[in-house]
């Protein structure tokens, strides 16, 4: 039994232990300050991006943009064209129709700050994980975030109105969920992860690799009872999918066509393989000469990630963060390869990877801390100042790749239907001051409906895809039909003018630099 004495000497103590001590949620502030500061500057960044033009347009963007508008004024998922939105899922534009509806902001003018908050939130959601796994190499997580917030892979999403903005974000907060619900393994922290995982779904259709990843990193778990795993495996499966299986029957109802027309792939799984190594080779900085080994860069990354999660597996510590990330990480990759290889889509790009950014960098320096502090003698210091003045050139090379479209851009905007190759186009002027050209009844093609509709507010139809022989079998069979023709696209999968004119013989009835409007009737051959 301790004395009187000891008993107020270690009184005395605590007390003293209280006033030293920060108390814990201002320490857990603190230690994210870092974090904070470096969220504040990705705000900027995007903000310096899109000052001159706003967000970034493409076709995608004005699908989203539209349907987000017929959903917040009308209840309804029609997009420009006034056709149900099949080939995306619905929650990015709904996501946007309720910020349009709170903020009475239609989502072009309001997506520059929309994708500045987002940008904000990954970079700080990024540093708070890395802080949970790397607790004694605070120069680490400060390199991480130097180089999210100077990933040209990721300046680019964020300067577009695109739905990987809110992807991305989407799978921090799994990663964050599935951490936690590894500390208790209890059905109520899994659900978190199912519900993060099912908005994902219909989010972005590949949002099936957090399903993936999810459903992996349960199979591996060495701490769960083999009958509490197969029961929390079919959980999370049958739910993580159920908004994303509603989505698909919605779809079906309304077109017969769960996602949309979708073509065969014409790209075999190893040229596949090599566009996804070049991506990976361009966010290395590595010089042009190392696209050559891009297959191989991208075999071996994809083969170290599958080695790492089996040792861990093999070691009975597959329970972390940096688990979590590298398992993401090896999944997306393969289903982006594998998806390319079986349906046909645009080429494997940094904007098709981005999702991958974050984890991919964690997964491949995360192991470098823990290396270094292995290293007992002061050789540690040495390898810790070169690793440093690597990846220090590394960012350097990336800041230059941005300074140099941020160069271009604050003159003339983001690429897309927001710069001034279209907001000062001859074509886009004359068809905003001659839409009373166009009689009603009347279809009107076009080879940019996306464009026409931005521009002038009118809906049209898409030239028809040369693949779908139906489709352009009907399109010859109208008797009348306008045709708006932008000069400045090129999509060789369409149908060409030349082709059309070569059928139909369509009368020029107005136009400008830059494109053209044709009218067919049957009856004036």
């Amino acid at each position: 039994m301790a004395s009187p004495g000891q008993l107020k000497q270690h009184c005395n103590f605590k007390t003293l232990q209280q006033t030293t001590q920060p108390p814990m949620k201002l320490s857990r502030y603190l230690n994210n300050l870092d974090s904070f500061i470096a969220a504040l500057v990705g705000f900027y960044a995007i903000h310096l991006y899109t000052k001159y033009s706003g967000v970034g347009l493409s076709p995608d963007s004005i699908m989203y943009a539209s349907t987000a508008t017929n959903i917040q004024a009308h209840g309804s998922l029609l997009t420009f064209n006034k056709t149900p939105l099949v080939f995306f899922p619905v929650f990015y534009p709904f996501f946007l129709g309720v910020i349009q509806f709170f903020s009475g902001t239609d989502p072009v003018r309001a997506g520059a700050m929309i994708n500045a908050f987002l940008f904000a939130g990954v970079i700080f959601t990024s540093g708070w994980i890395v802080s949970k796994f790397i607790t004694h190499a605070r120069i680490y997580k400060w390199i991480i975030l130097i180089a999210i917030i100077l990933s040209p892979a990721l300046l680019e999403v964020y300067t577009y109105l695109w739905s990987e903005t809110l992807f991305i974000i989407e799978i921090l907060l799994f990663i964050v969920a599935y951490s936690r619900y590894m500390r208790s393994h209890t059905t109520r922290a899994l659900m978190l992860v199912i519900v993060i995982a099912a908005i994902s779904c219909i989010t972005r259709y590949a949002a099936v690799t957090i399903i993936g990843a999810g459903g992996l990193m349960l199979l591996l778990d060495n701490e769960l009872p083999v009958r509490k795993k197969i029961k929390h495996i079919l959980l999370f499966g049958f739910l993580s999918i159920s908004l994303l299986i509603g989505n698909l029957i919605l779809n079906s109802y309304n077109t017969g066509l769960s996602t949309g027309t979708r073509e065969p792939s014409i790209t075999p799984f190893v040229d596949n393989l090599r566009y996804f190594g070049t991506v990976i080779c361009d966010w290395g900085a590595l010089s042009e000469s190392a696209d050559a080994y891009a297959a191989l860069i991208a075999a071996v990354i994809l083969i170290a990630l599958i080695g790492i999660l089996a040792w861990k597996t093999y070691k009975r510590s597959i329970n972390s963060y940096e688990n979590i990330v590298i398992a993401f990480a090896l999944v997306y990759g393969l289903f982006i390869v594998i998806s390319a290889s079986i349906s046909r889509y645009e080429r494997i790009n940094s904007r098709l990877l981005s999702p991958m950014f974050i984890p991919l960098l964690i997964a491949c320096t995360s192991w470098v801390p823990d290396v270094l502090l292995l290293v007992k003698s002061k050789a540690r210091y040495v390898l810790a100042g070169i690793t440093v003045i690597m990846m220090l050139t590394f960012e350097y090379f990336t800041y230059r790749v941005d300074w140099q479209r941020y160069d271009d851009e604050r003159d003339y905007g983001v690429p897309g239907y927001s710069d001034d190759d279209w907001n000062k186009s001859e074509f886009v002027v004359y068809l905003r001051q001659h839409k009373d050209i166009f009689k009603p009844g009347i279809p009107i093609y076009t080879d940019a409906d996306e464009a026409v509709y931005l521009f002038t507010g009118m809906s049209s139809t898409l030239i028809p895809h040369k693949f779908f022989k139906n489709k352009v079998d009907d399109f010859y069979s109208h008797k009348k039909f306008y045709l708006i023709w932008f000069d400045n696209l090129y999509n060789s999968e369409l149908l060409s003018l030349p082709d059309i004119l070569k059928n139909k013989k369509p009368v020029k009835i107005g136009g400008a630099k830059q494109g053209e409007i044709y009218y067919y009737d049957e009856n004036l051959k």
